[in-house]
């Protein structure tokens, strides 16, 4: 997954308009412009789509915890140089306050098989024998899971379901 795909789908996923994402960006430690952030935002096949790098996309990962979490004591993390899919998935999980069992069910929802154990090597140190690196599709499962619980939809394009008709409840009078 590239960097731009990851923040078009958490700002859609929480609803950010571009003063929010702004403001996310400015926790995070880092000012950005309208115009930085539509130009992150466009479809890949745009020409005038620029990449948003990873210590931009970091930035705004660490302006999310904030947001969720609140400020640490001392200073504003500073944003890593280069991100991988390990650091943005735990970034996501310390941000929203997700435990192994909310991950399981996130993951459920997007139809997607896993284990606690599976979870957990993601979440270990690089050196650690059991260590596994976050493959793109484990990512963009939770991240089409969180979608599915936060906006009820499994895609950015698709409008939510056509409205039902309303249930009418028929009752029967009760015969002595």
């Amino acid at each position: 997954m590239n960097n731009n795909d990851i923040l078009r789908r958490i700002r859609y996923t929480f609803n950010l308009g571009d003063d929010k994402v702004i403001k996310l960006f400015k926790h995070g430690g880092k000012d950005v412009t309208r115009e930085q952030i539509s130009d992150w935002l466009k479809k890949d096949d745009d020409e005038s789509q620029k990449p948003i790098y990873d210590v931009d996309l970091a930035a705004f990962l660490n302006g999310f915890i904030i947001k969720h979490r609140g400020k640490k004591d001392g200073e504003t993390p500073k944003p890593e140089k280069s991100l991988n899919n390990n650091q943005i998935f735990r970034k996501l999980k310390i941000a929203l306050e997700l435990k192994d069992e909310d991950i399981i069910s996130l993951m459920d929802l997007a139809n997607f098989e896993v284990s606690k154990h599976e979870i957990s090597a993601i979440f270990r140190k690089p050196t650690q024998k059991q260590y596994r690196v976050c493959k793109d599709q484990f990512l963009r499962n939770f991240l089409q899971g969180l979608q599915i619980k936060h906006r009820g939809t499994g895609k950015p394009e698709e409008e939510s379901e056509t409205e039902k008709p309303p249930v009418r409840i028929i009752t029967r009078p009760k015969r002595d």
